[in-house]
């Protein structure tokens, strides 16, 4: 792992650091007058802020990307390219900017120093193709609709409306990203309410599978619930959910986490059912509360309550859903079952990697709503 003399350097700090000192300069010597939009967003953790020094192992460092017109892409994509490869500094805050792949049939790479031409991370593309790519609509000239938003699971939101722009001479990089800043208020009541459905598909699960014996079956089901509570709590902190790995990381910083990790701990921590059953229904009531004060839609009574005739305490969420449901006017909307968007009912990185099957879902699922 290398990393700088005097200790961990965050990536957008470097990033930043290779833009100013080191691209910057050649741009303006080698070719005056371009116009292009300068930024670190996509896939890496330090995009999101998470990075550390662990991060260095891979495809962590002197990166960025460089934003240019489709014609100018198209024209001097490779000659910059080049330009790159033979002018830019061999080491960049005291780390490598050149990338040495691993794996001749994987493109991540790790860095290493080298005395020839670096293997570098400034990537040059045309924004509006991939947007397409990564999101599958083009926001550079309009905002999304419903169903694109549907479409458009959280982590890519993140990637693409997080880390920082060094300049923007295209003028469209930073208006696209305000345009995907956060879900117009319409989408984002359908999707809390969507959330809360999941909640209340499961939340009497954990009594059932310990009544028969199952402790493992309970404490399964407690952890996906866990996981949706959080992920409730991120969309009513306005905040896009990272996928797994950071997931706690990005709760953590809401700040409803303080008074709601112990209970949400102890729920996964539980070895019976009574002290799974009362911190679940602990962090229900937090979150209730939470939802009653945005005001998006008419206060419930948060208090946890008997599972019809069974022996479970629940809350039942489905009440909250049907709420925030009543809210949703919008008619694109209105006739979706309440399934959400395509990281509400998966989490195949495969697939929600893939804009277009993505996109295809959800508009068998719209399909599924008119049928309705």
């Amino acid at each position: 792992m290398t990393t700088p003399a005097d200790g961990f350097l965050p990536g957008l700090e470097v990033s930043r650091v290779l833009y100013e000192d080191a691209v910057r300069p050649l741009l303006d010597e080698e070719f005056p007058g371009l116009r292009y939009s300068a930024a670190r967003t996509g896939t890496g953790s330090e995009v999101l802020g998470f990075d550390t020094a662990r991060s260095a192992d891979h495809e962590w460092g002197p990166r960025m990307e460089l934003f240019l017109t489709p014609e100018d892409a198209a024209r001097y994509g490779a000659e910059l390219h080049r330009l790159f490869a033979h002018r830019l500094p061999k080491r960049v805050c005291g780390l490598p900017t050149n990338f040495r792949r691993v794996d001749a049939a994987d493109p991540v790479g790790v860095m290493e120093p080298t005395d020839g031409p670096v293997e570098h991370r400034v990537a040059v593309y045309d924004l509006a193709g991939l947007l397409r790519e990564r999101l599958g609509c083009d926001v550079t000239t309009a905002d999304p609709g419903p169903r694109d938003w549907l479409a458009m699971p959280q982590q890519r939101l993140a990637e693409t409306t997080g880390g920082v722009v060094f300049h923007d001479g295209l003028g469209t990089l930073r208006t696209a990203r305000q345009r995907l800043a956060w879900y117009p208020d319409q989408v984002w009541r359908y999707l809390l309410a969507c959330q809360w459905q999941r909640i209340s598909q499961e939340e009497a699960f954990p009594g059932r599978c310990a009544e028969v014996g199952d402790e493992l079956g309970a404490s399964v089901v407690a952890g996906r619930l866990v996981r949706d509570l959080m992920r409730l709590c991120l969309l009513l902190g306005r905040r896009y959910a990272p996928y797994g790995k950071w997931l706690g990381s990005a709760f953590a910083r809401l700040p409803v986490a303080e008074q709601l990790t112990p209970s949400l701990r102890g729920a996964v921590a539980a070895t019976d059912h009574p002290a799974r059953e009362r911190h679940l229904c602990e962090a229900y009531e937090t979150v209730a509360a939470l939802q009653n004060e945005t005001g998006l839609a008419e206060p419930l009574d948060p208090a946890r309550r008997p599972y019809h005739r069974r022996p479970f305490l629940v809350l039942h969420a489905e009440r909250f859903a049907t709420a925030l449901s009543r809210t949703v006017t919008d008619p694109a909307l209105r006739t979706l079952p309440p399934a959400g968007g395509v990281d509400q009912w998966s989490d195949n990185t495969d697939f929600l990697a893939s804009p277009r099957p993505a996109r295809a879902a959800i508009g068998a699922l719209g399909a599924l709503g008119a049928l309705g």
